[in-house]
């Protein structure tokens, strides 16, 4: 139920950033107060937090319930988006998304070796199933056909 409400209210946190005063460096609000940290305005980096947290929380959501055995696919741009976040909140670093794919090729990488390792076991043991899947065809015909 929470998981539903969070989705639901996704496109609303995405747009939050619409929320804050246009042109102002620092934003009192009862949580505190947000600086423009090395962003134009407050609003500038509210749109760039919001957008990599979303994207964050989405894949990572994704992730967790995903069941199929791919889904450690999802970490590659889990990653990214990570890195990404935290180029955003660490403000004090001039480039954002410009070098972030280097820093998460350690993690990207054994990732994308064991899923095609995944992939070639089971390219292999698909064979086997062609056999089960004729059976299965000739089942279906006999079924279908009038001469039960």
């Amino acid at each position: 139920m929470l998981l539903t409400i969070f989705l639901v209210a996704t496109p609303f946190l995405f747009y939050f950033y619409k929320f804050a005063p246009k042109g102002v460096e620092e934003w009192e609000t009862f949580f505190g107060n947000i600086t423009s940290g090395g962003f134009d305005n407050v609003q500038i980096y509210l749109h760039a937090l919001v957008t990599k947290l979303t994207f964050v929380l989405l894949t990572g959501i994704w992730f967790l319930t995903s069941r199929n055995w791919w889904r450690y696919a999802i970490l590659i741009p889990f990653t990214m988006f990570l890195f990404q976040l935290s180029g955003v909140i660490n403000f004090k670093i001039d480039y954002i998304d410009e070098f972030d794919f280097w820093y998460s090729l350690p993690i990207i990488l054994p990732i994308l070796i064991l899923l095609v390792y995944i992939s070639y076991i089971a390219g292999k043991k698909s064979g086997d199933s062609d056999e089960l899947k004729q059976e299965v065809d000739n089942e279906i015909k006999k079924l279908l056909s009038d001469d039960l």
